[in-house]
């Protein structure tokens, strides 16, 4: 399969060194919506699709908090529907969107792509769209998805990989495309494995936000951290399953990439020397 690695929002904070953990603390940090456009047997797969186009028309709707905080460039040609179209395609081409969880930096792109399915955790679809488990206030902007996409839903158990478990989210046809329960940050978030032509990729989705996380020894700067902790919804967990992503990086990173959303640097790696196609 074919991946393309693109960047569907960028984000400037304040405070480059407390973010990124370089630079100026006075200076702006960037981060990325890193997100995957994936050629398979059965038409184009996103996963993720970062800031949409109605977010960009409508910035108030993400939460004016959050765009305070964030400040994204709201830029339309980052939008996963623009790139996709950049690249010679249609959005009714993109057929499966798979997301890692429903946080508005992740899911505000799913509108500009109708006809697609969407594929999210069970417990993320209960909290964020139902309302069957009670959501923090204010943690989900509900009009992402108010043209009432086509849901699938994964829970847990499923195939062997490395320690990990995964349900095969395009069925038998498509076996190496995985949803793979990573909670914590949310209670349904996932991560997604794509098995490219020399390894896999693992987009951890928020599992964590900083590449030094998952090293041996373990950073990670001090704002950027106080954001992660205060966003979790479940801490312990997302910690394990951090824990398991750095045994994971140790034991088998000649065979599996892993990459966040929002490092700019675990980003531009997967770029491969600054082109969009890693494949």
């Amino acid at each position: 399969m074919r991946i393309h690695h693109l960047n569907t929002g960028t984000m400037c904070p304040i405070g480059q060194r407390l973010v990124n953990g370089t630079g100026s603390i006075f200076q702006r940090a960037r981060m990325v919506c890193h997100c995957l456009l994936v050629e398979t047997h059965d038409g184009l797969a996103l996963v993720d699709t970062g800031i949409g186009l109605d977010d960009i028309a409508d910035p108030p709707r993400l939460g004016r908090r959050w765009v305070r905080q964030c400040t994204p460039r709201l830029d339309p040609a980052e939008t996963a529907v623009r790139q996709v179209r950049a690249l010679g395609y249609s959005p009714d081409d993109v057929r499966h969107i798979m997301l890692t969880h429903l946080d508005r930096d992740h899911a505000g792109g799913i509108g500009d792509f109708p006809k697609a399915r969407i594929h999210v955790h069970r417990r993320e679809y209960d909290m964020a769209v139902s309302a069957q488990i009670a959501a923090p206030a204010g943690r989900y902007v509900t009009a992402q998805w108010r043209h009432a996409p086509d849901w699938a839903f994964y829970g847990e158990g499923g195939d062997d990989w490395f320690g990990f478990k995964g349900v095969r989210a395009l069925g038998d046809r498509e076996p190496g495309i995985l949803m793979i329960p990573l909670p914590g940050h949310t209670l349904g978030h996932c991560g997604i494995a794509v098995r490219g032509r020399d390894k896999w990729r693992l987009h951890a989705g928020d599992a964590y936000f900083f590449h030094g996380q998952i090293e041996a020894r373990p950073r990670m700067p001090l704002a950027l951290g106080l954001f992660q902790r205060r966003a979790d919804m479940d801490r312990a967990t997302r910690q394990a399953n951090q824990e398991r992503l750095r045994a994971l990086k140790a034991a088998h990173g000649d065979e599996v990439m892993i990459f966040n959303s929002h490092d700019p640097v675990d980003y531009e790696t997967c770029r491969c020397g600054g082109s969009h196609a890693c494949e």
